[in-house]
């Protein structure tokens, strides 16, 4: 699938970015002055409490939300600099709970990732037709191409929304909570393909997760946000600690290495006692 390899030499930063909400003239800052340099070709994933603005600064790094100071830049420039168009050819979002328009089968929701390489004198072309085709089989979707997006289990209809921004074929693609109300087998397939993309097609990914041990167990570089700031950044080893638990999310947990795989996992060690 040689259209769904990125060549890996697309540069992604965050400069002393502050990101909020409200009127210009009562805007609270949520994300302050965040700098982050994202890893080409790897899996990076944004971790925290509610409320701490790890979603707002993957929508700015989305273009979604301007910022109120600093700058993301795409490939040595400011993205809200860039055309949009352009942008969507370096970059696809994926937001959390994305709804389809009623009546969409699977094929035609993945087309949709096409969109940024339509103009009005090139309409569909065969090699939008490859491209769509390469993101269902990447993504396993391929046998309900002619089915409603409405029938898909929840499992199934993310792996549909992932085709689209394959299909959008970009260097880059950020994910808000792809797991959220899915089965623990179902988030742990999502991640292994996320995972995929990145080490075997060289997607640049970044991810915003609450499943603490599935991103200390798949991240390539861990980010941990407390009150719109980088607390802690850097592999799961380095980053996934008893003491950064405590401090980011208030919980008070012992973390181990899991002897088959080497991953870190996190088991809670304030519960109820139980009666024998």
């Amino acid at each position: 699938m040689e259209k769904l390899t990125s060549s890996n030499q697309v540069t992604f930063t965050a400069e002393a970015l502050s990101v909020g909400y409200g009127s210009s003239a009562k805007i609270q800052p949520v994300v302050k002055n965040v700098n982050l340099d994202i890893k080409p070709g790897k899996l990076t994933i944004l971790i925290g409490s509610n409320g701490c603005g790890k979603s707002t600064l993957l929508k700015c790094m989305a273009r979604v939300l301007k910022p109120m100071s600093g700058k993301i830049l795409l490939n040595g420039e400011d993205i809200n600099k860039q055309n949009p168009k352009s942008v969507a050819k370096q970059l696809a979002l994926l937001p959390q709970g994305p709804i389809a328009p009623e009546g969409l089968t699977v094929k035609q929701l993945v087309a949709q990732g096409r969109y940024p390489h339509q103009s009005f004198f090139q309409q569909w072309s065969s090699e939008d037709e490859e491209a769509v085709l390469e993101a269902m089989q990447m993504a396993n979707v391929e046998e309900l191409q002619d089915r409603p997006i409405s029938e898909m289990s929840g499992g199934q209809r993310q792996r549909c929304w992932i085709a689209m921004v394959l299909a959008q074929q970009t260097d880059i693609i950020l994910l808000d909570e792809p797991t959220t109300y899915l089965d623990l087998k179902v988030q742990v397939d999502l991640l292994s393909l996320l995972s995929r993309l990145a080490h075997d097609y060289g997607r640049t990914l970044v991810v915003v997760l609450h499943e603490l041990n599935l991103a200390a167990s798949y991240a390539d570089h861990l980010v941990m946000v407390k009150n719109g700031e980088i607390y802690a950044q850097g592999t799961p080893e380095a980053v996934f600690t008893d003491q950064n638990l405590f401090e980011v999310f208030g919980l008070q947990a012992k973390v181990f290495t899991e002897p088959e795989t080497g991953s870190k996992i996190c088991i809670p060690t304030a519960v109820p006692q139980r009666n024998t």
